[in-house]
Order: structure tokens, then C-alpha cells, then sequence
């Protein structure tokens, strides 16, 4: 279905490359999976053009779109034959300073990762020698962009040291929101040592994206689990060991970072006072 919808939008006189991208692309779709094709263009497509390449591929009304024209992008979704195509058009242009932004710019925090990752993985369906230059640009991951992910990423707020003060005030929802961006926090300084684009933004697939870093802590995944799925009580003192872990692991492998300030957060415990005597 794939090569049936890119035989179509490859016609448009301003189509400079199409790659099919997501689950379809890395093997791993299911019949809950949607296609991702994204388009590439000198100039992104008027909206009958767009129109009618959708009639000519057989899908039917738009289920939504996202619309940044005048950005250079839009997204769109349709169904043809049962199946939710998601079609992405952007500019080569709009690309290109997307992709500057992580690999130039070293920006951290920002969905741009999923989309470098994405090309990573992605299968030309048009205009290979373009797209092969573009992941041979993203696959050289930036010595400064894995630093950086590393200093952004390496803070563990020291919930561990204050369930006992917490459990007598009614915030189970605050601590879970604290444990899941520990979680999600020791995922980006790993990305970082293992050279990985990564970002929160709708993260999926943990346990393969963990199976591909060769630089973690042993039973990564089922222990990450452990923190947002058992009891709380459970997860402080797996969260504190994982922490402590991640830490070892910058100091061997990035020392130019420093740990020191993080090192006295794994050690804070707070004690409660007590009465005076009388």
C-alpha cells in the first residue's frame, strides 16, 4: 500500500523524496498500526493538489490535519482500505533546518528527536540519494549534542527521601508525576552516553529502546517498570538505586560532566523533628 500511495504524490512536479517511516518501516507494525509516509517537496502542495492526490490513491475524507503552511509542514490523516495513512509534507527546506536544530543547535528537549530517529529508520520510497544523505547526517550523532542531553537530563528530584512525609499528605498523584520523570529523566541521560535521539514525546516501545543501549544499568527496563507500576513505597529505594547506577555510568563514561551537585541529591534523607522535651 505503501508503494501504491508514494506512486502517486512521486508525480507532483515539486516531490523531491517520499520514505515511509514508523511501525510499517521497522518491521514491527500490528493491525492497530497506522502508515507513515512522509513527503518532501521545493515547495509544499496547494490544497486541491492535495485533494486530489488523495482521491487518486483511494482514500476517502480527512480524519484531521495538522496546518503549518506557511512553516513549510502540514500533516494529514485519510483512510484507504481500512487502514489511517498518515501523510506528513514538509519542505526540503523546513527539513533541513529541523534537522539544524538538533544536529547544529544541540537543542535537548524538543519532538524534532522522533523525527531524526525516524529518518534513521525510515525506507526511501522516492528520491534515495537524498534521503541517504540525510540519514547519513543524522546517524553522525553530534559529540556535543550527547553531552548536552547528559547536563540536561542528570537531575533526580529525591522523592525516596520523602515518601514517609508525603504518604501523611495526600499526594499520590505528585509522586507519581515525580517518579515518572525520574524515569523518563534517566532515559535521556542514557540516550545521551549511547548516542540515541530521544525525547518524552510520546514514548513508546521502552523495553526495545532500552534493549539497543549498550550503556545502562542491568535489568534497565523491568526496573523502570518496577518504579511506575509498584507500590510506592517499593519504587523510592529502586529509583535511588537506578540513580546512583545512571551516575556511575556518567562519571566512567562523559567525567567531564560534573556529578557533584546530583551525588548530594541520591544521599538527601529527611529526618523528622521531634517534640521538645517538657
Amino acid at each position: 500500500m505503501a508503494r501504491q500511495l508514494a506512486a502517486v504524490y512521486a508525480s507532483h512536479p515539486r516531490l523531491r523524496a517520499i520514505v515511509l517511516a514508523g511501525s510499517a518501516a521497522e518491521g514491527l507494525s500490528d493491525f492497530y498500526s497506522d502508515l507513515d509516509l512522509i513527503l518532501y517537496y521545493d515547495e509544499l502542495p496547494a490544497e486541491d493538489e492535495l485533494r486530489a492526490m488523495r482521491e487518486r490513491s483511494g482514500g476517502g475524507e480527512r480524519s484531521w490535519l495538522i496546518d503549518d503552511v506557511a512553516g513549510g509542514a502540514l500533516l494529514e490523516a485519510y483512510p484507504v482500505r481500512g487502514v489511517e495513512c498518515q501523510c506528513g509534507h514538509i519542505t526540503v527546506a523546513r527539513w533541513e533546518r529541523d534537522m539544524a536544530e538538533v544536529l547544529e543547535r544541540h537543542t535537548v528537549e524538543t519532538p524534532l528527536h522522533k523525527a531524526l530517529d525516524g529518518m534513521l529508520h525510515a525506507m526511501p520510497l522516492h528520491g534515495d540519494e537524498l534521503v541517504r544523505g540525510w540519514q547519513a547526517r543524522v546517524a553522525a550523532y553530534p559529540p556535543k549534542l550527547a553531552e548536552a542531553m547528559v547536563r540536561h537530563y542528570l537531575s533526580f528530584f529525591p522523592l525516596w527521601s520523602l515518601q514517609e512525609r508525603l504518604g501523611a499528605r495526600d499526594a499520590a498523584l505528585w509522586i507519581i508525576q515525580g517518579l515518572t520523570e525520574a524515569a523518563y529523566n534517566i532515559l535521556g541521560v542514557l540516550a545521551g552516553l549511547n548516542r540515541r535521539y530521544y525525547t518524552t514525546f510520546q514514548f513508546k516501545r521502552m523495553r526495545r529502546f532500552v534493549a539497543g543501549l549498550a550503556v545502562a544499568p542491568e535489568r534497565l527496563a523491568e526496573r523502570l517498570e518496577r518504579i511506575v507500576l509498584v507500590e510506592q513505597a517499593a519504587a523510592g529505594p529502586e529509583l535511588a538505586a537506578l540513580g546512583g547506577e545512571t551516575l556511575a555510568l556518567v562519571e566512567r563514561h562523559m567525567p567531564q560532566v560534573d556529578t557533584a551537585q546530583v551525588r548530594r541529591q541520591l544521599a538527601r534523607r529527611a529526618e523528622p523533628w521531634a517534640p521538645e522535651a517538657g
